[in-house]
């Protein structure tokens, strides 16, 4: 025993000698990249893929010129599937000077780009369109959706499913700035040169609403989701409601109070005070695989399991159109009330069926920063793996010429074939800029390298030992079963669950990208039924 602890201490004062910094900052395995490089301020990013052809992406931005005080919405144009973007940080269709920000942006069938728009208070309040034929180098003229104001979280999305009897319908939703705060909905059939009188979905709501997120189905059903707000100090966001439409958006089932949560309204202390929110987000999985047809929406939420004391990302999913729901599932899979915050998620679901959701988080930060997580689930929403996909960190804060305390209340996520495009505002540039990560799904998590049956259960040494930034790990397995991969610290504090699903027979190889971690020994668990076993890797910085 007592050599054991001298092999220990010895080992740990080489490591102390070889480290150059014992806290160096992580690099993920995935490549980051601003989208428009600009002196301008850019945030709350948003992003579509048009029907016809999948290369061609348009995405937009809340902007402002912090100097002269002008804001607009970004005109970002893709035709290589996300790799290189060209643009303008200002959308020219007139009034030009009545740009609000909040922007929704669509393709529709025919080719056509609409973006959506809030007016500015100073000059004419509303929610306005225009639409671009020419890939966004002149755009018309303002069509006024309405010119009430309305709050400052809309959206829009297209119906692009060739088989929809309202293929190419686009649609708008937003919240009705006067009581009682219901949530709207407009929609054009001629690629945004008019659009119908708003109507309310849901008047008169129990309660102020807050949000207003859109999507459509695969079979012409479009959606919609907000936060009810609650109206005694502090504004708590405690319930989700929830509607669809199947003839076009013209009459709504509406469940007012589809499960209560408790959004994360107000600021974060920690982050210079920045504010944040709860909004549901949604997405259909369209995959026509086993779970066809689900809904998965998420919030920000705490003290409400399975949420903690602090902020936690929590998904509810619905089998029957979004009639019923599930309990919540939380999603961040770090150890629950230790203090961490998990804010502003998005999710996607991709053409495997494959949920997808990316959010702030600083479990490996200081409590004053942040970094990007993509978490991703092959099996409904049931077991989650996390990678960490920002390649940098950032200090989240106020932006300069914004509203009080506002860093932007949304990120963005999308999917097209086998990758992921990742889409967030940070200011690690110097000012907030959008920065983007595209993902190979067949590349991340557990791959498997060998379907033959294998002789006998095994957990590898881990290659290369000693290690920086990351290790590959293999395993095999000799049935079916549940897999479970963990790796622990010296303490044996859980660092990351590398694996958690169930896999056929074979032999699988899985990556460790180191967080935040200081040099030193680590282990790692595999449990497969019966069979557990655990080995040691080093970390060198």
């Amino acid at each position: 025993m007592l050599k054991k602890i001298i092999y220990f201490f010895l080992t740990i004062a080489i490591i102390s000698c070889c480290s150059v910094n014992m806290y160096s900052q992580q690099y993920s395995a995935f490549t980051n990249f601003r989208i428009f490089p600009s002196p301008i301020t850019q945030t709350e990013p948003v992003v579509c893929f048009s029907p016809t052809n999948k290369l061609l992406m348009f995405a937009s931005s809340y902007t402002i010129n912090t100097a002269s005080g002008f804001i607009s919405e970004g005109v970002y144009i893709s035709t290589n599937g996300g790799l290189n973007w060209t643009g303008t940080d200002t959308c020219k269709g007139n009034n030009i000077q009545n740009h609000g920000g909040d922007p929704g942006v669509s393709i529709d069938k025919n080719g056509i780009l609409i973006i959506t728009h809030i007016g500015k208070q100073s000059v004419v309040s509303g929610v306005y369109s225009h639409y671009s034929t020419d890939m966004g180098n002149t755009w018309s003229s303002a069509y006024p959706l309405t010119t009430q104001q309305p709050e400052d979280k809309g959206s829009s999305a297209t119906d692009d499913h060739p088989s929809s009897p309202f293929y190419g319908r686009t649609y708008a939703s937003w919240i009705n700035f006067v009581s009682p705060f219901p949530v709207l909905v407009s929609y054009t059939t001629n690629s945004g040169q008019n659009w119908t009188s708003p109507s309310s979905i849901n008047s008169p709501p129990p309660q102020r609403c807050s949000g207003g997120y859109i999507r459509t189905g695969s079979n012409g059903t479009v959606y919609d989701a907000w936060a009810g707000v609650s109206s005694i100090s502090p504004f708590t966001e405690n319930f989700a409601g929830f509607a669809y439409s199947t003839d076009g958006g013209v009459n709504w089932n509406i469940i007012q109070n589809a499960y209560p949560m408790n959004g994360i309204n107000g600021t974060l202390t920690t982050k210079n005070n920045i504010r944040v929110n709860g909004l549901p987000r949604f997405d259909i999985d369209k995959s026509g695989g086993p779970r066809n047809g689900w809904i998965y929406m998420i919030t920000a939420e705490k003290n409400l399991s399975p949420a903690g004391s602090d902020p936690d990302i929590i998904l509810h999913r619905s089998t029957n159109n979004g009639i019923n729901w599930s309990a919540g599932i939380r999603v961040n899979q770090d150890a629950v009330n230790n203090g961490k915050i998990q804010y502003c998620p998005s999710i996607d679901v991709d053409s495997t069926g494959g949920v997808n959701v990316i959010f702030y988080d600083d479990r490996n930060t200081s409590s004053d920063s942040a970094e990007v997580i993509l978490a991703r689930s092959k099996d409904g929403g049931n077991t989650w793996n996390e990678f960490i996909i920002s390649d940098h960190r950032f200090m989240p804060k106020p932006i300069a010429g914004a509203v009080s305390s506002y860093q932007g209340d949304f990120i963005s996520l999308a999917s097209n074939g086998n990758k992921i495009f990742a889409y967030w505002m940070d200011d690690h540039s110097g000012i907030y800029q959008i920065w983007s990560s595209i993902i190979d799904i067949n590349t991340i998590g557990i791959k498997k390298t060998d379907s033959e049956v294998p002789s006998g259960y095994l957990l590898s040494q881990n290659y290369p030992n000693p290690f920086n930034p990351s290790t590959k790990i293999k395993f095999s397995i000799t049935k079916s079963d549940n897999v479970v991969l963990k790796v622990f610290d010296i303490l044996g504090k859980e660092v990351s669950t590398l694996v958690n699903e169930k896999l056929s027979p074979g032999t699988y190889e899985t990556v460790f990208s180191i967080n935040e971690l200081p040099s030193g020994m680590y282990f790692y668990t595999l449990r497969a039924g019966s069979f557990s076993q655990t080995k040691k890797m080093t970390l060198l910085k």
